[in-house]
């Protein structure tokens, strides 16, 4: 159960380009991962608010930097997912150019929370962010989606996996 607080959240705006978004300043966590990793899922869950955040079955549906105000100076994030999804190469580099951008020069990006799918987790781009992130100093969470679609043998084999590199990572 979320708390009143996250019950609040409302959409604020969209913006495909760094100048597009909302004033930086106040804090903000974004959530990140691959296309279809369940991002504004989380979004909604956290949020309690099923209708937050459009969800869809189909990769590479948020194709836009979201933003929901949960008050004046703090904001939750849904970024567009990176990996497979059917667009062309041209549009996905865009992305991967907003979202690097985003990333690099957003001063009241406080948090990062990188959602990876339970059944393919640590990709090439999730180690990349995680090594990113590990740079800039960046707090980030690990949120692993989708444990409903293994069993539990599986999805615990997986999430040991993650603790692992985890700590290799960390030192």
């Amino acid at each position: 159960m979320s708390s009143p607080f996250y019950r609040q959240a409302r959409f604020l705006t969209s913006a495909a380009r760094l100048h597009q978004c909302p004033p930086d300043e106040g804090y903000e966590v974004a959530f990140a991962g691959r296309s279809n990793a369940g991002k504004s899922s989380a979004i909604n869950a956290i949020c309690d608010h099923k209708g937050l955040t459009k969800v869809s079955k189909t990769p590479g549906r948020t194709q836009l930097i979201n933003f929901f105000e949960l008050d004046e100076q703090r904001r939750l994030v849904d970024l567009p997912g990176y990996g497979y999804a059917k667009v062309s190469v041209k549009v996905k580099k865009a992305w991967q150019e907003n979202l690097a951008e985003y990333l690099e020069k957003r001063r009241c990006l406080k948090g990062l929370i990188l959602l990876m799918d339970v059944r393919h987790p640590l990709k090439e781009f999730d180690l990349q962010m995680l090594e990113w992130a590990g740079h800039m100093d960046l707090p980030t969470h690990v949120l692993l989606t989708k444990a409903d679609k293994l069993k539990r043998g599986p999805a615990s084999a997986s999430l040991l996996k993650v603790k692992k590199t985890l700590k290799t990572m960390d030192g």
